[in-house]
């Protein structure tokens, strides 16, 4: 009797399993594979227009000393950001690192922006403009993304709604099977 509650436990598992397999609707591992890579391509473009900065000229034109300082972080964040592009390519089906991705690149935008205003205003608009338009180029990189994590979390919850209808029915099923067992088990007792 336990060997049978154990297996229909365990294909109930199986089969809960298999349907949260067979999920759709995000792209394959190649094609995020793929968007990560261009990502961090186009991300690391942004380092041959920061070099051509010196927030610390701006500091002698009256700027704010804080550009210093956000530029380099700006550099520290362009890095952290392909590094975690490189992680969601290895680990596309993970939430957090899809997570962690899009809140970096939502980041290095914001930071962008604002060193964008100040190379506008004390360096060069020229250069200000060419950064611009690169921030501009990652933008479907960026939508992409946000997608990707949409269609991630989608995909998530109905594996986790498929799996919890599985575990109730595969319940239901056990305590209707285990039931009877035990009175005929009381009943057989009672006879010797």
């Amino acid at each position: 009797m336990r060997s049978t509650f154990l297996g229909a436990a365990t294909l109930c598992a199986l089969w809960a399993g298999c349907l949260a397999a067979q999920s759709g609707g995000i792209p394959p591992e190649w094609e995020v594979r793929k968007q990560m890579t261009e990502l961090a391509e186009h991300v690391q473009r942004f380092g041959p227009v920061l070099d051509q900065i010196h927030a610390e000229d701006w500091v002698k034109k009256g700027a704010p000393q804080a550009y210093v300082t956000q530029l380099a972080n700006t550099r520290a964040q362009i890095g952290y950001l392909v590094g975690s592009t490189k992680d969601l390519a290895a680990h596309p089906e993970r939430m957090t690192t899809a997570l962690d991705t899009f809140f970096r690149m939502e980041s290095v935008d914001a930071l962008l922006r604002s060193v964008v205003a100040g190379i506008r205003k004390y360096q060069n608009p020229a250069v200000a403009e060419m950064l611009a338009g690169l921030i501009a180029d990652t933008s479907a990189d960026r939508d992409k993304l946000r997608q990707y994590l949409v269609d991630l979390a989608a995909d998530r919850e109905q594996q986790f709604r498929v799996m919890d209808q599985e575990a109730q029915r595969c319940r239901a099923a056990l305590s209707r099977g285990a039931t009877p067992a035990s009175k005929t088990a009381t009943r057989q007792e009672e006879h010797h």
